[in-house]
C-alpha cells in the first residue's frame, strides 16, 4: 500500500534475481511499494502472481507478474517511481534499452549493488560465477568440490534459482538424487544444473528464498564444512564470498567487458579462470587475458581446457549427426556451438544435419527468435509442451545419430527414436597456480580440515 512517504517500484527480471532483490532489500522495507514485477526470458512467467507467503505481511495479495512488453503502461497506469533492473546475461547496450523505456515513462532506472542483496554465511562460501552462460560454471564447480572432497570436507552446493513452478513449493528445495529432480518437477534447465551434482553424490539446494535456503544449508543433516555458490547466467553471487571465482569464455572474447553484470563479477574475483583453450586460438585466449589484467590486475589466472568424452565414439563417426546443446547457452548465451559440435568435429561426423527444418511448436518460435543459432538444436524444456516439441524435433529430424551435448540424460526424460550418445565435459586445468593450491591455502586460512 502507497503511502506519500514510499515509492513505487517495479522489478524487472527473470523468475530468480528479482524474486532475491524483493527478499532481500524490499520485502520488510516500509519505504517502498512492491507494485509488480516484469519477466522476459523464461517463457509462461508472465501472467503468475509471486504469493503472498513469500511476499510478507505488506503484500497480503501478493505481487502481479507482467510480460516486459507492457512496461511502458505499467509504469504509467501503476504510478511507478523507480524500475529495478534485475536480470544477467544482458548486453550493455539492451541494460541501457530497458533503461531507456524506463526513462521514458517517467521513472528512474535502478541496478542494485552486492552490499544491498548479498547474505552472510556462518559458514566459509566459495562462489562460481562467470562473464557469460555456457562459459564452464558446473565443470569448475565440480572440481572445487571434488578437491574440497579430497580432504574429507562436506561441501553443500547452492545453486542460482530457476524457480518456473508452484513458488510456494519451490521456497526451500534439496536435491540429493536423481529421484529428487523427478519429485520437484524439474525442468531441463533445471536438470542441466543439478544432475551432474547429485550423480556424483553432493547435495545440491535451490529455490525462491535464499536467506531460508542458506539456513537450511547450513544446517544440513548430512553436515556442512563450505558453501558452494554455483551461479548462474553471469549472475552476481547471492552470498558474500570469502573466495570468488569468475570463468571466462575465450570463444566469446570482450564480452567480459560488455555483459551485466559479468564485468562486475570479475572485477570482483578472487581467481580469474579462461576456460576451453584447447578449442580456441590464441588471439582470443590473449584478448580474455589482457581483459582481465585491465579489470581485475590482482585476481590469479588459471587456464584450463574443457576436457570432453563420449560414451559411445563409434555413434559419431562417419554418420549424419544432429545435435543438441544447453538451451541458455545457445539462446541468450549466444553461442553457436557446444560440446557436442566440438565431439562431432574432432570424432569425424560425415555431415551435422540442420534441425530447422523438422522444428515444431515452441522450438520453431526459439529458432525464429534467436536466429543466430543455426544448425544445432537448443534443449529446451521449461514445460511439458516444450518437452514434447523438442521430443518431436528430434524424432522426426533425418539423420543417423543424436548427440547429446547438454549436462544432464536427455534420453531419460523424453523417447529418442534413433541412436543416441552423451559428451560429457570436466574442468582440467593447464596452468599454475591452479584450484588445488589456491583451495589449500582456502582450507588453512579458514581452519578447515
Amino acid at each position: 500500500m502507497k503511502t506519500i512517504d514510499t515509492k513505487n517500484i517495479i522489478i524487472i527480471g527473470a523468475a530468480g534475481r528479482d524474486f532475491h532483490n524483493f527478499n532481500t532489500y524490499y520485502r520488510d522495507n516500509n519505504a517502498y511499494n512492491v507494485v509488480a514485477f516484469t519477466a522476459t526470458q523464461i517463457p509462461d512467467i508472465d501472467g503468475r502472481k509471486y504469493p503472498s507467503e513469500l511476499a510478507g505481511e505488506l503484500y497480503p495479495d501478493g505481487i502481479p507478474i507482467y510480460s516486459q512488453d507492457q512496461l511502458p503502461e505499467l509504469i504509467k497506469g501503476l504510478e511507478v517511481d523507480e524500475c529495478v533492473f534485475a536480470y544477467s546475461d544482458v548486453s550493455y547496450q539492451d541494460v541501457m534499452g530497458v533503461g531507456a523505456i524506463v526513462n521514458a515513462a517517467g521513472a528512474n532506472f535502478t541496478l542494485l549493488g552486492p552490499n544491498s542483496t548479498m547474505l552472510k554465511s556462518n559458514k566459509p562460501v566459495i562462489s562460481v560465477c562467470a562473464v557469460r552462460t555456457g562459459t564452464g560454471k558446473s565443470q569448475t564447480s565440480r572440481k572445487i568440490i571434488e578437491t574440497l572432497l579430497e580432504h574429507n570436507l562436506k561441501v553443500i552446493a547452492i545453486r542460482h534459482p530457476m524457480p518456473y513452478g508452484d513458488l510456494n513449493e519451490q521456497r526451500v528445495q534439496r536435491f540429493a538424487t536423481v529421484e529428487d529432480l523427478q519429485k520437484h518437477h524439474c525442468t531441463i534447465e533445471e536438470m542441466e544444473e543439478y544432475e551432474p551434482h547429485v550423480a556424483r553424490g553432493n547435495v545440491v539446494y535451490a529455490g525462491v528464498d535464499y536467506a531460508d535456503i542458506l539456513e537450511a544449508a547450513e544446517n544440513d543433516p548430512d553436515g556442512c564444512d563450505v558453501i558452494l555458490w554455483d551461479g548462474g547466467n553471469n549472475d552476481l553471487s547471492f552470498y558474500e564470498p570469502d573466495l570468488a571465482v569468475t570463468v571466462l569464455d575465450p570463444h566469446r572474447p570482450g564480452h567480459e567487458l560488455k555483459y551485466y553484470p559479468g564485468e562486475v563479477c570479475l572485477r570482483t574475483t578472487d581467481v580469474a579462470i579462461i576456460n576451453k583453450v584447447d578449442s580456441a586460438s590464441e588471439e582470443a585466449i590473449q584478448t580474455v587475458e589482457n581483459n582481465i589484467k585491465f579489470a581485475s590486475p590482482n585476481s590469479a589466472i588459471i587456464k584450463a581446457e574443457s576436457k570432453i568424452t563420449v560414451d559411445q565414439p563409434e555413434t559419431i563417426k562417419g554418420k549424419r549427426v544432429l545435435i543438441v546443446e544447453d538451451g541458455p547457452t545457445l539462446t541468450h548465451g549466444e553461442m553457436k556451438l557446444g560440446a557436442g559440435t566440438i565431439a562431432a568435429e574432432r570424432l569425424g561426423a560425415k555431415e551435422i544435419v540442420d534441425p530447422r527444418p523438422y522444428a515444431v511448436g515452441t522450438l520453431k518460435d526459439t529458432f525464429n527468435k534467436y536466429s543466430h543459432i543455426g544448425n544445432v538444436l537448443p534443449a529446451m524444456g521449461y514445460g511439458e509442451q516444450q518437452l514434447k516439441d523438442l521430443e518431436e524435433t528430434i524424432n522426426a529430424t533425418d539423420c543417423d545419430a543424436v548427440i547429446i551435448g547438454t549436462p544432464m540424460d536427455l534420453s531419460r526424460v523424453i523417447s529418442i527414436n534413433k541412436p543416441c550418445t552423451r559428451v560429457h565435459y570436466d574442468l582440467e586445468e593447464i596452468s599454475t597456480p591452479n584450484l588445488k593450491d589456491i583451495l589449500a591455502n582456502f582450507i588453512q586460512e579458514h581452519n578447515l580440515g
